[in-house]
This record gives structure tokens, sequence and C-alpha cells, in this order.
């Protein structure tokens, strides 16, 4: 139903953005813009989430995907013109040597830099044997002062994340940074754009600051008070070599993943039979090809809502990705297309009679 090559089109104009945790302003932009065509209104709320709502048959279901990427603050500039990085979320340190970032100034001007490293030929022998943390790395930006560098508009608090340029592997499969979770945000904008008949009312929320802390997620939940929810979030593919087959099983290209549990149950999500049952009910009746997943670790946005006020029900639509928080994660867009199918499916078929039996039961 979904065309391939707009989804792409789609996706690489987000992925592209520059939108670390607390600075997606290039991302929110966009998602006004593309929400506005199908959205009956469309709001940003204190925090920066967007909010796009769509009238249907009552009750509330909040839709959320994050918008925000991991990313890196200047913390220090030398007086030779190298800068000192600080992570902004889940940042690994392995992922970052020798690779390029762009760094947005305050004014909004973008300059480009390496991640370097002393050279190899100097290290101590146990220096060759672990991996570099942040403060053996450095920016290099191709000059040689100070001020040079304050020169161009780069000062410290100034936000950088990787120079990556999001490009197709193949007919179906695509690489780039932000993948996580630009591509939740997706499949969010193709679902508000070909909803129909919606059975409930609809919230699509592109949240902001999951990657330090589910911010966005539990300010926007307190504020719309849903009575269902499902967050589209990444997932960790299993289909690539050493990784133990018994802690992950999505694999790219076999359909989104309706979760179960993830990993930090005590602080994640554990979703609700009946829900976990309707979406497995809802791909078989459209054919819509589709994974179980029992996650070993993360959690997404429908963690905190879930525990919003008084508790929400709500699960989570994953979609297989390889590379997650690194410069070129990998998904295959078939499952982004069939994401956003069981998505659109589900609102269509769920009621607020439906939703109600969720909430639990009067006995007397």
């Amino acid at each position: 139903m979904y065309d391939l090559n707009e989804l792409y089109t789609l996706l690489k104009k987000l992925c592209d953005a520059v939108g670390p945790s607390g600075y997606e302003d290039d991302v929110r932009g966009i998602l006004v813009d593309e929400f506005k065509k199908s959205a009956d209104r469309v709001w940003i709320d204190t925090l920066g989430n967007v909010v796009a709502y769509k009238k249907g048959g009552g009750s509330k279901l909040m839709l959320a995907a994050h918008m925000d990427e991991i990313g890196f603050f200047v913390s220090h500039i030398d007086d030779n013109g190298f800068l000192r990085i600080v992570p902004i979320g889940g940042v690994i340190e392995r992922t970052v040597l020798y690779q390029r970032v762009v760094i947005k100034t305050r004014k909004g001007g973008l300059v480009r830099g390496v991640v370097g490293l002393k050279p190899p030929h100097i290290l101590k022998k146990e220096e060759t044997e672990k991996i570099p943390e942040f403060k053996d790395l450095f920016v290099d930006v191709g000059l040689s002062s100070k001020k040079e560098v304050e020169d161009t508009g780069i000062s410290i608090g100034d936000i950088a994340v990787f120079d990556r340029e999001m490009v197709r592997l193949g007919e179906y499969r695509v690489t780039g940074k932000a993948i996580d979770d630009r591509v939740g945000v997706a499949a969010l904008v193709k679902v508000f754009e070909s909803l129909e008949k919606p059975g409930v009312d609809v919230y699509a929320v592109a949240t902001v600051q999951e990657e330090v802390g589910l911010k966005g997620a539990r300010t926007s939940a307190f504020a719309i008070s849903p009575d269902l929810a499902i967050a589209l979030d990444v997932t960790i593919a299993s289909d690539v070599p050493d990784t133990p087959v018994h802690q992950w099983f999505t694999k790219l290209g076999q359909g989104p993943a309706i979760k179960v549990v993830d990993g930090r149950a005590a602080s994640g999500l554990i979703t609700p039979r009946k829900l976990i049952d309707k979406l497995i009910e809802i791909a078989e009746k459209y054919k819509i090809p589709y994974q179980i997943e029992v996650a070993a670790g993360g959690t997404t946005d429908a963690s905190i809502i879930n525990l919003n006020k008084e508790g929400v029900p709500a699960g989570t639509i994953s979609i297989p990705a390889r590379y997650i928080h690194s410069p070129v994660e990998i998904i295959d867009l078939r499952d982004l297309a069939n994401a956003a199918l069981l998505t659109k499916y589900f609102v269509e078929n769920i009621s607020p009679e439906w939703v109600n039996k969720l909430k639990g039961e009067v006995l007397k």
C-alpha cells in the first residue's frame, strides 16, 4: 500500500536533519509541515513534542515515536583548535572514533570535523588493548587555533551529530544515522496520511528527548491522558554474525515485531496480553508479516506512557534495525511499510468499547 520510494524520500529527509536530544528543531519543522497535510489539528507543546490529532470514535489512542537522535555537546576548545565532546544519549565510544561529525553552531551554521585520537605508533601497549574513552578523543575541524575555531561560530555548548547521509543498499535496505527513531516518526506520518475511518480519537506524538530519559513521552502523555498507547521504535535485529539468537529474534525484511516485553521489565514494558492478541489478529487478518519480540534489553516511550497517572495499557510495534546507535544503522523499507500498515489497520479496527475493556473492570 505504501510506495517504498516515497517512504525512502521521507525517511532520508528526516534522518539527514540534525536533531539530537533537546535540539530537535530542524526535525520538528519537517514534521509540522508533514502533519499539517493530514491532521485535524497540529501543535507543539511546552517541551517541544509535535502532536497531531485526528478525530475518531472517542477514547484516546496515543501513537508515539521519538524524533531525537544521539549526539554530542562541545565541551572544550583548546589553543590549537581541537574540540572536546561529551555524549548526548547512549553513544558508545567505539562507534565514534575516526567518524565525521557536523557541528551546529548557536547561529545555525554547520561546521564539519572528524573525531581523532593520538597516532597508534605512540600508544602504549596497554592503550592499544582498550577502547578509547571520550576523554581521549578530540574533534579536528581543520583549523589551527582557538580563535580560528571561534571565528566559524563554534562555541562551548554547541551540538554535534554524526555526519552521514542516508543511502540505499540494494532495492529494499537503507543505511544512515538517526534511523533510531526517525523510522518510527516516518511511519506515524504515513499512518496519518492514510487513515480513513479511525475507530478512536488518535494523537500522533513525535516525542523529544527519548534518548536521555523518555522525557517527551512522559510530559505529552500527562497532557493527553490517553486511554491506550502504541510506540513505534526500532529493535535490534538478530540476523548478523555472533548475535545470540536466544536473546534477539527479529530479522530484517520479516515484518514489524510485536513486543511482548523488553529486557528491563522492572523499568520497561510488559505489554497487556489482550493488546498483543489484537495486534496479532489485525496482522493476520490483513496478511501483514510480523514477528514476536521478547527483548533482552532496551525500552521505548511505551514504558513511561504505561505508567502515566492511573496507568495506560501500552505496547510497541518494533522495526528491526542493525547497528543501532551508530552512524550506519540499517533497516528494510518493507518493515517500515508493514509497521505503518499494522498501525493503520489497528487504529481503524478498534473501538472505544474495546479500549475500555483494557482499562480494568468494575466488580460490583
